[in-house]
């Protein structure tokens, strides 16, 4: 990794990875970085407020203030005043978790969640990632309202999830990633069991706008012995609903004016 941003970038995006901390070595070397400028970088990091030291083992970790950022770019673009009320019925009527995911050109993000499973299993992610296209529901509904040639294209930016890496049934190859969104683009919906993760499954539609294409993913998901296929079926008029109500009010959130435009 060369150049003062990337590897600046590099270090914030691995101790982004490790709330406990990360050694001086360990950045270096993962990171291809020489110690000594890694040192220099961390240095000037925490001297604006980005990263700090533990006081018992002296690793590198990152302070709130890139969450404060991205919390309040989320607040300032209205999204979720928008959007949380309807991720919360649909949470509330389902009993599982709900996201809501937003194309940002060429990648999916999910920004806004809701959480409708009170005891029992719970699957509870982590916010504010990028989705797996090629091995998650939320991909594939996406990824279906493309042509073949823009989803393969996307699909191969990111790298394939393979299974060992993702869940069991990840599709392995391009051919059966295409098996899948062919399906998917047929049904209007993608359904994906323990593709992302193992005991996991979902089902996610495309939040689509007329004249911009798919602008977002809505998605429930939850553990696998409890949400099944015929349970997710179930929930998808309810699905659909709200991501018509969201694509409704989408207008007023620059958030969902990054579709993805084919090149």
């Amino acid at each position: 990794m060369s150049g003062v941003m990337g590897r600046t970038l590099g270090i914030l995006e691995r101790l982004s990875g490790d709330v406990r901390g990360v050694s001086l070595a360990t950045l270096a070397d993962e990171l291809h970085i020489p110690r000594s400028a890694a040192h220099r970088l961390l240095l000037e990091l925490m001297e604006h407020g980005y990263v700090r030291q533990s006081r018992d083992r002296g690793d590198y970790m990152l302070t709130t203030k890139l969450v404060s950022l991205g919390l309040n770019y989320l607040k300032a673009s209205g999204i979720v005043d928008l959007c949380q009320p309807l991720l919360d019925r649909l949470a509330e009527s389902s009993g599982e978790l709900v996201r809501l995911g937003v194309v940002d050109v060429d990648h999916l993000t999910w920004v806004a969640l809701s959480q409708g499973a009170r005891t029992g299993l719970r699957y509870d992610p982590d916010q504010g990632l990028d989705a797996k296209l090629s091995c998650t529901a939320s991909g594939h509904a996406w990824l279906s309202t493309l042509s073949d040639d823009d989803a393969l294209t996307l699909v191969s930016k990111q790298g394939l999830g393979k299974p060992g890496e993702y869940g069991p049934n990840a599709p392995a190859s391009p051919t059966a990633l295409m098996k899948v969104l062919r399906l998917a683009r047929k049904q209007g919906y993608a359904i994906a069991v323990d593709t992302y993760a193992q005991g996991v499954s979902a089902i996610a539609v495309p939040i689509t706008v007329p004249g911009k294409g798919a602008v977002g993913v809505l998605t429930i998901s939850g553990p696998s012995v409890r949400i099944t296929e015929a349970k997710m079926r179930k929930l998808l008029p309810d699905l659909l609903a709200v991501a018509e109500d969201i694509a409704n009010v989408s207008s007023a959130s620059p958030l969902f004016d990054r579709a993805f435009v084919p090149g």
